[in-house]
């Protein structure tokens, strides 16, 4: 049971379980539809993208593999520094696979664009991007997200693998998070 003083953080839910549910199932429907049994390699982004990626593997119906990678542009703060650090790189060597980036939210599009040409740069058959939120309100780098969840508006939004602090990412929602806890 989640203790009460985490959801007193939440001003709305902007996003509740069933439409998660229906998110990932809508998602995965395309993927497996796109990729139509192919080996797929989804490359992980950590921290706040393990929850999505667990649920959304599970529904994909070809041979999956994983991997991860970790970085930063965020701190501690609210707001993207505008510097993106790879804090892990993958293992896997992805010459010749297809690679799915598996993303919580996009803001900025800044580490995104910069992962996606990175691994472009190894040589896969394909790179695609998967996220389950999308503020576009936000976007100062253009990068082709070829699935999106959900477009939400410029908000803080925590729960589901998303965090402020490291805190909020047990939320079984999305919400948003209020401006007191963070300003």
């Amino acid at each position: 049971m989640i203790c009460k003083e985490i959801h007193q953080d939440i001003e709305q839910v902007l996003i509740d379980e069933q439409e998660i549910v229906y998110t990932l199932d809508s998602l995965a429907a395309r993927i497996n539809r796109d990729y139509h049994g192919e080996p797929l390699l989804l490359v992980v982004i950590l921290k706040g993208s393990m929850v999505f990626a667990a649920d959304l593997m599970r529904r994909l119906e070809m041979p999956v593999s994983i991997d991860f990678m970790q970085t930063s542009s965020y701190g501690s703060g609210s707001s993207s520094s505008g510097f993106i650090n790879i804090k892990r790189d993958l293992e896997t060597d992805v010459r010749g696979k297809n690679v799915l980036i598996v993303e919580d939210i996009i803001d900025s599009g800044n580490t995104l664009h910069k992962l996606k040409e990175l691994l472009r740069s190894r040589k896969p058959k394909s790179v695609k991007i998967c996220t389950f939120l999308d503020k576009p309100e936000r976007r100062v780098t253009d990068v082709e997200v070829e699935y999106v969840g959900r477009q939400i508006p410029d908000e803080f939004v925590v729960g589901y693998g998303l965090d402020y602090n490291e805190q909020h990412r047990n939320l079984p929602y999305i919400g948003i998070l209020k401006r007191s806890v963070y300003e």
